[in-house]
């Protein structure tokens, strides 16, 4: 599970922490500093909204909604932490809103085929890519409760706590989806390299 890991799944270029000053300029609400840095952090948003949803069909509209719901909340970003894990939350809480929303609604694209997309970062080398692409096919195979937890854990790197409270769920609810969406990852990936 080490490749999910952020550091290296969604980078996003020269963008690092809340040392950048176009933070403070988009705080300030200057246009031109607000811009450059939702283009920077478009691809790690795509990527993240992926890794939590199925198919490919609404990842552009739901990144658009986490890109509008960074904008808006940039005010309230005091700085305290890494700004990536600040948008990645962000993001998070915006894509749960979204898939919440789609749950009321009848299931537009189901027995769609899912065409991957992953936007590769600037400095991705292209087994990079074709890795994530083959990681995103097996997430799709989880249940959504295993994938948002795998997601939450191995790619943001929230503790089991922290996952427990962003999903309003017990603890131990928390390392039970973990460990069967471990297995069933690795049951995946084993069954795929048998047929490979």
């Amino acid at each position: 599970m080490s490749e999910m890991r952020s550091s290296g799944s969604f980078a996003t270029g020269a963008l690092r922490d809340a040392e950048d000053p176009r933070i403070q300029e988009a705080i300030q609400g200057r246009r031109e500093a607000t811009e450059s840095l939702l283009m920077e952090l478009l691809p790690r948003v795509r990527n993240l909204v992926r890794y939590l949803v199925r198919g490919d069909a609404d990842v552009d509209d739901i990144a658009q909604e986490g890109l509008i719901a960074l904008m808006r909340g940039l005010p309230t970003y005091r700085s305290e932490g890494r700004f990536h894990a600040w948008a990645d939350r962000v993001v998070v809480r915006a894509t749960f809103a979204w898939l919440k929303r789609a749950r009321g609604r009848e299931a537009r694209h189901a027995g769609e085929p899912a065409e991957l997309v992953a936007v590769p970062a600037e400095d991705a080398l292209p087994d990079e890519y074709v890795h994530r692409r083959h990681l995103v096919t097996l997430l799709d195979e989880l249940s959504t409760e295993q994938r948002h937890a795998l997601v939450l854990h191995h790619v943001l790197e929230m503790s089991v706590p922290e996952i427990a409270t962003e999903l309003g769920i017990p603890f131990e609810t928390v390392r039970s989806r973990l460990r069967l969406g471990r297995a069933a990852l690795r049951a995946l990936a084993s069954a795929g390299e048998g047929e490979g």
